[in-house]
């Protein structure tokens, strides 16, 4: 055994080299290929927003000062448009931050974080890297099942992360299973609602948090302007949380953890919000025209209600799912692989645009021929 004085270099903090690092969808094809449908990251097939582009390149030209370390413009406009007091939001470089600062902040060494089977993989990774236990809670039919997460609860649990929708599944629970969820957890315990694709969802028996964060003083509902907005690449996020949690995360997060062009388009982006219905209408369209053309396919499709679509494969070895990736990635049709979100048989795709919807649909008919 080594003995620590032996130690020629410094060493991570016991736990950390234990993380399994998240790893990204791809973005490239092979050499040769003449185009490639980036379909991955559940990115926005129309874009950023023309006015958040123009705020950029305007924000471009004062590079050398310093952003508004609170983002007070950008808090204005999300409570302008959510009809929230800018007070209790906190903005973030990206939601990721966010879910890291959260579980930085409530979490001590040996406490607990629960999160679903299929959860996103950064509850895991920022639990572990507070120094917190990992507790997987299972999944009933690729939906999150409270009676599962409650079960899960112990008193050494201080946080529950909860994706609504979730991702890479799509699927969703209605707002009174939440409601349920929220009753049956300790005052002291932090539910953390991750509706990272509300804006995409269209069920009347859904509700992204802002109510139940509005009337509790344990509840944060977690944004992102990187799925509707198309603005992955600036890295936007924010939280709605009761004034202890947003004093807390202050105290904590970067002093100017939201870089100025940024701020402004994200101000631009959140008030455009033709381009939001846009995006909202081309995903409508094409999310239930791929769950139709796949299914039809003899392919599962897991109901989704996101931007994006889970895709079962058959096992059958030939037509499986990493042979299927391999086909699409050559003829320049970038999915994800999921095995690490429990599916190893399955890829999952975002909705993109007209021809890449059309253009995998025919690749994979040729593959199942095949």
């Amino acid at each position: 055994m080594t003995n620590a004085n032996d130690v020629s270099r410094p060493q991570p903090k016991p736990g950390i080299m234990d993380i399994a690092a998240y790893v990204p969808g791809k973005s490239g094809a092979p050499a040769g290929v003449a185009k490639v449908h980036k379909l991955s990251s559940n990115e926005n097939p129309l874009g950023a927003s023309p006015a958040a582009i123009e705020a950029v390149r305007e924000a471009a030209t004062y590079m050398e000062f310093y952003p508004d370390g609170a983002a007070t413009r950008l808090r204005e406009a999300i409570g302008e448009v959510y009809g929230l007091n800018p007070a209790n939001i906190v903005c973030s470089n990206g939601s990721d931050e966010i879910i890291g600062l959260l579980a930085q902040t409530f979490l001590q060494p040996g406490d607990e974080g629960v999160f679903t089977e299929h959860g996103f993989l950064v509850y895991r990774i920022y639990i572990q890297a507070a120094g917190g236990v990992p507790v997987v809670a299972r999944e009933t039919d690729e939906k999150a099942d409270v009676d599962a997460i409650l079960a899960a609860v112990t008193d050494k649990t201080k946080i529950v992360f909860l994706a609504n929708p979730n991702n890479p599944t799509g699927t969703y629970i209605p707002y009174e299973e939440v409601r349920r969820l929220h009753a049956a957890l300790p005052g002291h315990v932090l539910l953390v609602l991750d509706a990272a694709y509300a804006e995409y969802v269209r069920r009347n028996d859904y509700e992204s948090g802002i109510e139940l964060v509005s009337t509790s003083q344990n509840v944060v509902m977690t944004r992102t302007f990187s799925k509707i907005h198309g603005l992955g690449g600036a890295r936007i996020g924010w939280a709605y949380a009761p004034a202890h949690i947003v004093d807390a995360l202050n105290r904590v997060r970067g002093p100017f953890n939201v870089n100025a062009m940024a701020i402004e388009a994200g101000v631009a982006a959140m008030r455009d919000r033709a381009h939001v219905e846009r995006t909202v209408a081309h995903n409508d369209k094409w999310l239930s025209w791929l769950s139709d053309e796949l299914t039809g396919l003899g392919l599962r499709v897991t109901p989704s209600v996101g931007n994006f679509i889970l895709i079962h494969f058959p096992d059958d070895g030939k037509h499986s799912a990493a042979a299927a990736d391999d086909y699409l990635t050559a003829r320049g049709y970038i999915l994800r692989r999921v095995a690490g979100y429990g599916f190893p048989n399955a890829l999952r795709m975002t909705v993109g645009t007209e021809e890449a919807n059309r253009g995998v649909v025919a690749a994979l008919t040729e593959f199942l021929k095949s």
